[in-house]
């Protein structure tokens, strides 16, 4: 693929095709909504252009944040960088479909850490053999990520036990979801603390693509972010009928097709990073997404969820959800804790991801 500048404005084909198909899939979603296309092809139409304007906003917002600085990046991608994932799940709290909502959030983790790092690993362990990372960061996020899932992890178990705190989860909830609220804030303070004294992650400067110039940039993340807003709701719409079609449950729409359109740049990038021996900046995208979620965008959809309408979102979840959730962070930590990663690490990451979804098939 020719990625050298095309114009004066610093545009590669790459980025032009990048821009056509997310235009394309846009109005082809419009199009089988609007016109009442079958179910199941609405459905693809609009999961493919989801995917796709996920890369561009990803792309949008990492240009907008090398050029806030260092210190504001973590801030910009905990701001913009799950709009997607947050589109979906607006419009389906709104639809009802809380199940979708609680599979997709607790899916778009498990995606990451299992079948995407999982995939990484394999494609950079065949090509490199044993790969090396810097452990210190990575054990940082999983860490980060494993404290998440634990307070995600309690209002489930009081309701599971029936102890007096179950007659108030919604206030359980709120409170959980303010805490984790606080410790993001705490862990991008303690982020632009430890870039300004040098300690960023070795790999952080191998940036993945050309930046874009600034005005490509802002056009791109408005622009991207609208259509996705669109794109989202013609998801939903199309969602529950091919469900029917298709027939599946909404477990596993939300925990393996709705999670993995939303996180189509993690997917992407993450994994040809790691083929590139490029172990540190691959593992920074991974796990940041879903830090980002566990910390961030599961909290804040928690407390609007009454002001959204439709189904209250609280961290009730099921407990098969509540486990593999919990079985996921404590295998992320196991397998960066040594800062080192082999295919047949990512080929475990991959087999635990193919049980787990299977395991959702019928609901």
């Amino acid at each position: 693929m020719d990625n050298r500048p095309t114009d004066a404005r610093g545009l590669t084909r790459s980025d032009y095709r990048l821009f056509a198909a997310g235009a394309v899939l846009t109005v082809g979603s419009a199009l089988a909504y609007f016109l009442h296309a079958p179910s199941v092809a609405a459905f693809v139409i609009s999961a493919v252009g989801l995917a796709i304007l996920a890369v561009v906003v990803g792309r949008s917002v990492d240009g907008l944040g090398d050029r806030l600085g260092p210190g504001m990046t973590g801030v910009v991608q905990s701001a913009l960088g799950n709009l997607p994932e947050l589109f979906i799940s607006v419009f389906a709290l709104r639809a009802g479909l809380l199940v979708v909502v609680q599979s997709a959030l607790v899916g778009s983790i498990l995606a990451n850490v299992l079948l995407v790092l999982g995939i990484a690993f394999v494609a950079g362990g065949l090509r490199h053999g044993t790969q090396r990372f810097a452990a210190e960061g990575a054990r940082t996020v999983a860490l980060l990520l494993f404290l998440a899932v634990a307070v995600l992890i309690v209002p489930t178990v009081t309701s599971e036990l029936n102890a007096p705190a179950a007659h108030h989860e919604v206030a359980l909830s709120n409170v959980a979801a303010v805490v984790l609220l606080c410790v993001y804030g705490l862990s991008i303070a303690a982020s632009v603390l430890s870039r300004r004294r040098g300690g960023e992650v070795a790999g952080g400067g191998e940036a993945p693509h050309s930046p874009w110039p600034l005005w490509v940039v802002l056009t791109a993340l408005l622009v991207s972010s609208v259509a996705a807003a669109f794109v989202s709701e013609w998801f939903i719409d199309a969602l529950t009928p091919a469900i029917k079609v298709l027939h599946i449950s909404e477990a596993f729409a939300g925990l393996v097709i709705v999670a993995i359109a939303g996180n189509a740049v993690e997917n992407v990038v993450g994994v040809r990073l790691a083929a590139q021996d490029k172990m540190d900046y691959a593992l920074s995208i991974i796990l940041q997404s879903p830090v980002q979620i566990a910390l961030a965008l599961f909290p804040i959809l928690v407390l609007f969820s009454p002001v959204i309408g439709g189904a209250t979102l609280t961290l009730v979840l099921p407990p098969l959800l509540v486990v593999v959730l919990a079985l996921s962070a404590v295998i992320t930590i196991l397998v960066v804790f040594d800062g080192e990663s082999n295919w047949l690490e990512g080929a475990c990451l991959v087999g635990l991801y193919a049980v787990v979804a299977t395991a959702f098939w019928w609901g």
